[in-house]
């Protein structure tokens, strides 16, 4: 049986993985995501020069912040969780959410009010890591 203490290092390490996949993903994309195109009903081509920079951009900001969460929330999980800190075991998952839970609301508006199929599913799953994390971690 595996330990609780590792149980949440594996919920945090996984939720890091998933945050820095769409980091990179967000920040290297020369285009947007499909899912974008569905939202406007248009294909990147058919956007105007500036609309593209200023998506691009914007795909790039929240890249760029998915990945310095991600890169974060591994320094915490690497030295003052595995050292014990107490502090380390309530400070990843608040980083974490404060993170998750604005994407998750932004994939549910476009959702909602779009024909795009946003990453709800993925965000969703992240934000279950890190909540299954931090009940273990108090265990």
């Amino acid at each position: 049986m595996i330990s609780t203490e590792f149980a949440a290092t594996l919920c945090y390490a996984l939720a890091v993985l998933v945050a820095m996949a769409f980091g990179v993903v967000y920040l290297t994309r020369s285009r947007f995501m499909p899912y974008h195109g569905d939202a406007l009903q248009r294909s990147w081509d058919e956007l105007d020069p500036h609309l593209q920079a200023l998506l691009l951009a914007l795909m790039r900001a929240v890249g760029g912040g998915w990945l310095a969460v991600s890169l974060g929330v591994a320094f915490l999980l690497v030295f003052p969780f595995r050292a014990g800190e107490t502090w380390a075991r309530y400070a990843i998952p608040v980083v974490g959410l404060a993170a998750a839970l604005p994407t998750l609301y932004s994939a549910l508006y476009v959702k909602s009010r779009t024909p795009a199929s946003p990453p709800v599913n993925l965000v969703v799953g992240a934000i279950l890591l890190l909540i299954v994390g931090f009940v273990a971690s108090l265990v």
